[in-house]
């Protein structure tokens, strides 16, 4: 009998989905990891810095995240990922500041899964840092861990996106859901996605926060539900009651410490949980990362960014402040990584398949350390030549 090529809401099945949560939870290896708690593997990242600077066995550990996040628990946690705090509270003091001047202005950013209440949200948090704050941007963004899993899920020419989410003291949780792009799209919207677009959504995002404090579980940090990634027709099975209601009898949550980032499979059951506490300010900044191949769930104005950063990251090199790894690294959070689409007949390829890239153009000019009135020349004019 030839399956259907459409999934349905009425035909998702609890009995299914539980089976297949259930099934082959011990196949996916974790070498790398330095403890595993309710099946999610935690890696302690000072201890593998050594293995990001060796291409065998960073390759080997980014395919171990890869299989985690396919057909493992669907969520990993990278713990002391930021050693240095002190980003970390510096970018928190600007996002502070953000959400008081947004507040001053009228603003109310929602939440897509929790009602109104003592939560703050901001949106395009990565733009807004960028050009509020180049210094602490280039400081924050600088970090080999984010790079080295995005790029495990999503190859390179990823584009970075980021919500800063606040949730005080009080702050409702959300509902089960999963993420972009058909997890934020009505059921009858989804149904019309045939099941091939359901399988390829996931590896086209990769979800991930940064814990701006400590989370102690009843701040409520994360609820997850490991390995519900692997149900085909979650897309369309997460809104029903009895799959919420088995979510949130079998919910985990793990607790965070400031620094400390947690990366997970968008199809993976998940909800922020609600702050029980009476003194914790849940901050956490919320990684959109998407594919060079899909479509980013913001826009950002890019080439603002990189003029905002460019005079930050010359005088950084010329002080050898940040490696040239750190350097890329920044690189790739602000400027767009894949060369399309663009106006080819005024932006031919040059010397290749494809013409130059917003990164490429970003990380040429530092390397020849060009003027930063050279470089904004040139940014806009290659922006101008990708236009119709």
């Amino acid at each position: 009998m030839k399956p259907h090529r459409h999934y349905r809401e009425e035909d998702c099945s609890l009995h299914d989905f539980v089976a297949v949560l259930e099934r082959d939870r011990d196949t996916v290896r974790t070498a790398y990891a330095h403890s595993v708690r309710h099946h999610v593997p935690i890696y302690d990242c000072p201890s593998l810095d050594r293995v990001l600077g060796d291409a065998v066995r960073r390759m080997a550990l980014q395919e171990e995240w890869a299989d985690v996040l396919e057909q493992g628990a669907g969520v990993f946690v990278l713990k002391r990922a930021y050693t240095d705090t002190a980003t970390i509270d510096a970018a928190s003091a600007v996002f502070e500041a953000i959400i008081h001047d947004e507040r001053a202005a009228g603003g109310a950013a929602a939440d897509h899964f929790a009602k109104a209440g003592a939560n703050d949200r901001i949106w395009n948090a990565q733009q807004k840092l960028c050009l509020r704050a180049p210094e602490v941007f280039a400081r924050y963004y600088a970090n080999p861990f984010l790079v080295a899993a995005s790029e495990a899920w999503l190859g390179p020419c990823y584009q970075m996106t980021a919500q800063v989410n606040v949730v005080r003291p009080g702050g409702a949780a959300q509902q089960a859901h999963r993420d972009y792009h058909l997890g934020f799209q009505t059921v009858e919207q989804a149904q019309r996605y045939p099941a091939q677009v359901h399988a390829m959504s996931p590896f086209l995002t990769l979800q991930g926060a940064v814990a701006h404090g400590d989370m102690p579980v009843e701040s409520g940090p994360t609820k997850l539900l490991p390995f519900s990634q692997r149900y085909a027709p979650g897309y369309l099975a997460w809104r029903r009651q009895d799959f919420r209601d088995y979510f949130e009898a079998h919910q985990r949550q793990l607790p965070l410490e400031k620094g400390d980032v947690i990366f997970f499979n968008p199809a993976l059951f998940h909800a922020a949980g609600e702050n029980r506490t009476a003194d914790v300010q849940r901050m956490a900044n919320l990684l959109q990362v998407s594919s060079a191949y899909g479509r980013a769930m913001e826009s950002l104005d890019r080439v603002a960014m990189c003029e905002a950063l460019y005079p930050v990251l010359l005088e950084r090199m010329a002080h050898d402040d940040l490696t040239l790894a750190e350097i890329d690294a920044v690189i790739a959070s602000c400027a767009e990584g894949y060369p399309f689409p663009t106006n080819l007949d005024s932006d031919p390829p040059s010397g290749g398949l494809a013409p130059e890239s917003q990164q490429a153009l970003m990380s040429r000019a530092l390397r020849e350390a060009w003027r930063n009135e050279d470089f904004v020349a040139a940014i806009r004019a290659q922006a101008g030549r990708r236009q119709a």
